[in-house]
């Protein structure tokens, strides 16, 4: 049962965040790392035992907690990345692209540095895109593959790998084809892979790579075989797992007229502007890439910050049925934008009845831009910091804000540290006698 729970905890967050690329604000110094070690023991040094309860979607509570307040804490930290406060939001530049359904842009650039790069056009010609490997449809109340067990062989461009599953004389084709599934799941080895089944009752295993392009010497991402002496040749012939339906492919584009390539749809041009491919150009239409003005990039990066802030509240408000918890949660983020609420209207932000934020663009606009703008950048400055000190807290411990059941407090000022306990988090270790 906790190996199950802990496979769901762990399919969740791959499915869920295991495709976010990580920012170099999730970097961090040796001494901001031991900060964050010492405010875990002086949590868990005065925190109360307890044993969590077993609910349907705790795991995925504790780690949307997690990860919501990561993403505010990058968030600030992008717009206080000199040290200074919202007012630097002024001359963090934000890129723009005309067409944002074929390309986006966001400027990763310093401001200490020249850029070099003002505006520039691209025509996208070709997407990048994964190898896809999809299975024949087998029949999944029938078993098509003799009982017995199997291994067979992985090989990706950087290692190779051997797999082995067993097939029982009970199984179906839909119990192999899931255990296969589950087997590509838990390897971590950068695949993704599912069950899908036609409007005939019979089900495929697709298997795609995370990775897209190839490099000029790689003909695949990942190749499954198995010798002409092994069993598991006629299992893997009948599965057809190692069929590929798609050829992974390098993306391609105009820079400026000049023609590009790219092994993915995320790439970086002059180490100033990060692109994100989404679509194919109209012949002769490039996009343009530029910078947007003063009062639109504020605008836009106060939004980003209040937008980080709404999600925390829909988080806890969409657990607030089975984790009756929530409610602190809710408390603890929507206290920060209701200590600010009368200041904040003069802003353009308003708070709504449910405690999230709204933005008048226009009145938010026409208040950084103003003689008094210092009051405004004041307001806002007071209102990230208290922000973010409540994310550090959830991130430091989010199960306190879960379900569970008090089993003794400990002595105040008398108590041992005991930074271990976040092994709770980690492992979702639950009690599911509770």
């Amino acid at each position: 049962m906790v190996a199950a729970i802990m496979d769901n905890a762990y399919n969740y967050f791959l499915s869920t965040y295991g495709k976010s690329s990580a920012t170099r604000y999730d970097a961090h110094k040796r001494s901001e790392l031991r900060n964050t070690y010492n405010n875990i023991i002086k949590a868990n040094k005065e925190s109360p035992l307890y044993k969590l309860k077993d609910s349907r979607d705790l795991d995925k509570f504790a780690i949307d907690i997690k990860e919501n307040a990561r993403n505010i804490k990058n968030v600030i930290a992008s717009l206080s990345a000199d040290g200074g406060g919202m007012e630097n939001a002024f001359q963090k530049k934000v890129a723009d692209s005309n067409q944002p359904d074929i390309v986006t842009a966001e400027y990763i650039g310093n401001k200490s540095t020249d850029d070099d790069t003002d505006t520039f056009s691209i025509e996208v010609t070709r997407l990048a895109a994964p190898q896809m490997n999809l299975g024949h449809f087998l029949k999944d109340d029938s078993l098509d593959i003799a009982p017995g067990s199997y291994s067979f062989d992985l090989n990706t461009t950087n290692a190779s790998y051997e797999f082995r599953f067993t097939v029982n004389s009970n199984d179906s084709n839909r119990d192999v084809l899931e255990k296969l599934s589950r087997l590509f799941k838990t390897a971590n080895i950068d695949l993704n892979s599912e069950v899908v089944s036609d409007e005939q009752g019979r089900s495929a295993l697709k298997i795609e790579s995370r990775q897209t392009g190839l490099r000029g010497n790689e003909d695949y991402l990942f190749r499954i075989s198995a010798a002409e002496n092994n069993p598991a040749r006629t299992a893997i012939d009948t599965l057809g797992i190692s069929h590929v339906a798609t050829e992974a492919c390098n993306s391609s584009f105009l820079l400026n007229g000049v023609e590009h390539s790219s092994y993915s749809n995320n790439f970086t041009v002059n180490n100033t502007f990060e692109l994100n491919l989404k679509g194919i150009s109209q012949e002769g239409n490039p996009a343009t890439i530029g910078y947007k003005t003063n009062v639109d990039a504020v605008a836009d990066n106060i939004q980003t910050l209040v937008d980080s802030y709404n999600q925390m509240i829909h988080t806890a408000g969409k657990y607030s049925a089975s984790q009756q918890d929530s409610s602190k949660l809710i408390s603890d983020i929507s206290s920060v934008a209701l200590k600010f609420k009368d200041e904040f209207e003069s802003l353009g932000l308003l708070v709504d009845d449910n405690s999230s934020i709204s933005i008048d663009r226009s009145l938010l606009a026409t208040s950084v831009s103003s003689p008094s703008s210092d009051e405004s950048f004041s307001i806002l400055n007071d209102f990230k910091d208290a922000l973010l000190s409540k994310a550090e807290n959830a991130s430091i411990d989010p199960m306190r804000y879960v379900n569970k059941i008090m089993v003794a407090y400990k002595n105040p000022g008398r108590n041992f540290a005991t930074p271990y306990i976040t092994s709770i988090y980690s492992g979702m270790m639950l009690d599911t006698y509770c």
